[in-house]
Order: structure tokens, then sequence, then C-alpha cells
């Protein structure tokens, strides 16, 4: 309702047991950009990136209650299109409501080329809109 992009902060196999398609698609009209996991169901992390949301993986065996998260946090993601276009690594901050902050790295799972289209253009459907718009 404020146009706040939200992040959600989430653990194992992320999107399992769900109408996977219809997941996405609520997550991204809810305004979330970014999911960051410690892993994914394969086919909703596809989803995900047909919805235009990011997804991202914690690195190292890391996770959200190794690093004291508590979703209460402002998200950014750094360098993001470095990450998106070739490293596949991408640096996140968290800033707690008093203010303390929390540096960590994530990896960034847009996995093929035609993924990084579509997430390029917003998800799936701008994709296709514009393919037919350029015609």
């Amino acid at each position: 309702k404020d146009g706040v992009a939200l992040v959600v902060v989430a653990g194992k196999e992320y999107g399992t047991g769900s109408s996977r398609d219809w997941a996405a698609k609520g997550t991204c009209l809810l305004g979330v950009k970014a999911v960051i996991v410690e892993s994914f169901e394969r086919i909703h992390r596809s989803n995900l990136v047909g919805m235009g949301v990011l997804p991202l993986e914690f690195l190292n065996g890391e996770t959200r209650d190794s690093l004291g998260l508590t979703g209460q946090e402002s998200y950014s993601v750094e360098e993001i299109k470095p990450a998106i276009e070739g490293a596949k690594i991408a640096a996140v901050r968290a800033v707690a409501p008093g203010g303390t902050q929390k540096q960590f790295q994530v990896r960034v799972r847009i996995d093929t080329p035609m993924e990084y289209e579509y997430y390029r253009n917003g998800g799936i459907l701008p994709f296709v809109l514009r393919q037919l718009a350029a015609r």
C-alpha cells in the first residue's frame, strides 16, 4: 500500500508444496522484489524469475538464523547488475530498526540466459508484450 518493495527471508526448499505458479504470482502482486532463502524448490525458483522476482540463496551454510536476521530489517542488494550478468554473487546489506548493519553475500539464482531476459524485462508477461510491440 505504501509502495515499499518487499524482501522475503526464508529457509529450506522455499516454494515446496505450494501451487507454484500461483504462489509466484501472489508473491509478485504483494510487491515482493526479492526472495533470500537457504534453498528453493526447483520449479518455484523459475516461476519467481518469470514474475520478475529476484531469487537469492544464502552462501556457505549461512541461514537467516545464523546471521541473526529477524525480517524487521531494511534490505538492499548491492551491485546487482554484475551479479546477474555473470558473477552470480551479490552483496546484501540488512539494517535493523536500531541501525545495526549486517552484510553478507548471496548467490543470484537466475540460472539461464532466458531467465535473465525474463528478469531484465520484469517477468515473462512484460517480455512477451515487448516482443509483440517490436513486431
